[in-house]
């Protein structure tokens, strides 16, 4: 019998991929194709324990069992928005939280039903960016997470709402391409047949600047697309919103960004908030202009979110359509994306890294 500490030293069956589990099966004498098999119990079949999976011998499952966890993440707390936007706060083995938010497809009509669904994944426990807009970095970083915790995500937000997931954007909690090798992990067993299955071209790496993984990631064989979290249009106005700034200036950025546009032949995305007397100016709008221009960007306006504990405002609905249309009439293809999921904090910029002192969710296993 494995004491409860060795057994907590395990890792998860849902951190490896293909090639790892058919590595880990050989070392058991086991054909490649048992790998395949498990897989298939875990990512079609969706089994919560080793022995159920009918069609491996009784010696195999335990040697799985004995090497390996098989826990899904619980769900601490779920909260539904009156767009049919959910939020999903899930808890860690190591009693850290994670959000994970389902956005309808549909635009304006609460309650109403959509066939698309695309779900924010986080990537980390809080952030190390300290973007000024956002609550995930307001208590710090604590930790990246395993590539099954992020893929985990799908399957338990599945589970959970009854829906089919149709896109994935890594937008939530976190940097991601500051934990590229679990996230490009985590994408290869999303994408997979043999894994969720989720088209690449369903699939959105958000970034807060990270140029030489921007560069990275355009090496990859893959056409995942790439958002970029811009919010400023100078360095001296993008500074003082996003610290990364500092590390990898706009033309720094701008460069690695043409970079992966000419290596995957594809168009990227400028995600831009906009914050009342910050970056909402026709200057701002100019010199945004510019930039999408070189690189032939859309350009994704977003309205301020507000998040307690911060001073920022949105801009009114007038600031919002002078910039929104300075940017069209400079024959650009930019959109004013409306909030989804604010009145239960769901919404761009609102996701908080929550930790044990929340009393009302802390323990809490009731929607495993």
């Amino acid at each position: 019998m494995l004491q409860a500490e060795e057994m907590d030293k395990k890792p998860s069956i849902f951190d490896l991929t293909l090639s790892g589990l058919e590595a880990w099966a050989a070392t058991r004498n086991e054909p490649s194709f048992r790998a395949k098999q498990v897989l298939q119990w875990l990512y079609q079949k969706r089994i919560s324990r080793f022995h159920e999976m009918s069609d491996l011998s009784e010696r195999f499952r335990d040697e799985l069992d004995r090497h390996f966890l098989l826990k899904p993440l619980i769900c601490a707390r779920k909260t539904g928005s009156r767009d049919t936007t959910q939020k999903f706060l899930f808890a860690l083995e190591d009693n850290s939280f994670i959000e994970s938010v389902l956005i309808p497809a549909s635009p304006a009509l609460y309650g109403s039903a959509s066939d698309r669904k695309t779900l924010c994944v986080s990537t980390q426990v809080g952030c190390a960016y300290g973007c000024k807009f956002c609550a995930s970095g307001l208590e710090g970083w604590t930790r990246n997470l395993q590539p099954g915790e992020i893929a985990q995500q799908v399957l338990r937000v599945e589970a959970l709402s009854g829906e089919k997931v149709n896109n994935i954007v890594f937008m939530g909690m976190g940097e991601p391409l500051a934990n590229y090798q679990s996230l490009l992990q985590a994408i290869e067993i999303i994408r997979a047949p043999w894994g969720i299955g989720i088209g690449a071209r369903h699939i959105t790496v958000s970034t807060s600047g990270l140029a030489p993984r921007i560069r990275d990631l355009a090496d990859q064989p893959l056409q995942i697309r790439l958002a970029v979290s811009l919010h400023g249009a100078t360095d001296e106005i993008r500074q003082k919103i996003m610290p990364i700034n500092r590390r990898f200036n706009l033309v720094t950025l701008i460069d690695a960004c043409a970079y992966y546009c000419e290596k995957k032949r594809q168009r990227i995305t400028f995600e831009y908030i906009l914050i009342e007397d910050v970056n909402d100016g026709l200057e701002q709008a100019v010199q945004l202009a510019r930039l999408a221009r070189r690189l032939e960007a859309k350009i994704n306006l977003i309205p301020y979110n507000t998040v307690k504990g911060l001073d920022w405002k949105r801009p009114s609905e007038t600031r919002q359509q002078t910039f929104y249309r300075a940017l069209r009439q400079s024959g650009l293809d930019a959109t004013i994306r409306r909030e989804k999921g604010s009145d239960i904090d769901a919404a761009c910029g609102q996701l908080r890294l929550q930790t044990m002192r929340d009393k009302s969710f802390a323990g809490s296993d009731n929607l495993r």
